[in-house]
C-alpha cells in the first residue's frame, strides 16, 4: 500500500487506475512558507519542485515510517518566474492573462519515502502553449471554473475545459496533471512493489 503525501484527488485517481493500491493522507506543510523561504535562498524552480515534494513526503513518512510515502509537487514556471495557485480570481486572471500566447512549462516533482528515508524521485516537465484566447473568454472561464482552478498552479486544468486554452503542448501528460507517473511504475515494477 502506497500512502499518497497529497490531497489531490487526481493524483489518487491517476495510481489507482493504474493499479497501485493507493491511500491519501494529505501532508501538513506550509507550501507558501517554504516556497517563498526556498525563493529567498535563491532556489531554481526545478529544486524547489523536488524539496517541496520531499517535505510533503517527509512530514507524512514521520507519521508512518514503515509506509511507502509518496510526495509531489508541481511548479509553473515562466520567464523565470513561479507561478502559485491563484488565491483570488483576480490571481488567476493575472496569471491567465501572463502566460497566453506563450509558453509556460510545468514541472512535475515526485519523491518516494520508504522506512522514514527517501529511496527515489524524479522531476519530468512539460511546455504549454497557450493561444491567445480574448478577454471575454477569459473572464467567462473563470467565472465557469473558479471553484476547481483554484486549486490548480496557473489557474487552469487541462484534464477540464482548461485543456480549451492551449494551442500546443509538448510533454507527458501526466506530468501536467502533477504526478510522474510513467518513471513511478517503471520504479515500483523494478522493486516488485507491483507486479512487472
Amino acid at each position: 500500500m502506497l500512502i499518497l503525501a497529497s490531497a489531490s484527488e487526481t493524483r489518487a485517481q491517476l495510481l489507482r487506475a493504474a493499479g497501485v493500491p493507493t491511500t491519501p493522507y494529505p501532508a501538513r506543510v506550509d507550501e507558501e512558507q517554504a516556497r517563498l523561504a526556498l525563493l529567498a535562498e535563491d532556489a531554481n524552480p526545478r529544486d524547489l519542485a523536488d524539496a517541496l515534494a520531499e517535505m510533503k513526503a517527509l512530514k507524512v513518512a514521520e507519521r508512518f515510517p514503515e509506509a511507502l510515502v509518496l510526495g509531489c509537487d508541481q511548479i509553473l514556471e515562466y520567464k523565470g518566474a513561479v507561478y502559485a495557485k491563484p488565491e483570488t480570481p483576480e490571481d488567476a486572471r493575472a496569471h491567465l492573462t501572463d502566460l497566453r500566447g506563450r509558453t509556460h512549462k510545468l514541472m512535475s516533482a515526485a519523491v518516494l519515502y520508504e522506512k522514514g528515508r527517501p529511496v527515489w524521485r524524479t522531476i519530468t516537465d512539460a511546455h504549454l502553449t497557450m493561444r491567445d484566447f480574448s478577454d471575454a473568454y477569459r473572464d467567462d472561464y473563470l467565472a465557469r471554473n473558479w471553484d476547481t482552478i483554484r486549486h490548480s498552479v496557473g489557474g487552469y486544468r487541462l484534464e477540464e475545459e482548461g485543456v480549451r486554452l492551449f494551442s500546443h503542448i509538448s510533454g507527458d501528460h501526466f506530468t501536467i496533471l502533477g504526478l510522474p507517473l510513467i518513471p513511478l511504475l517503471s520504479y515500483l515494477g523494478q522493486r516488485g512493489i507491483i507486479p512487472a
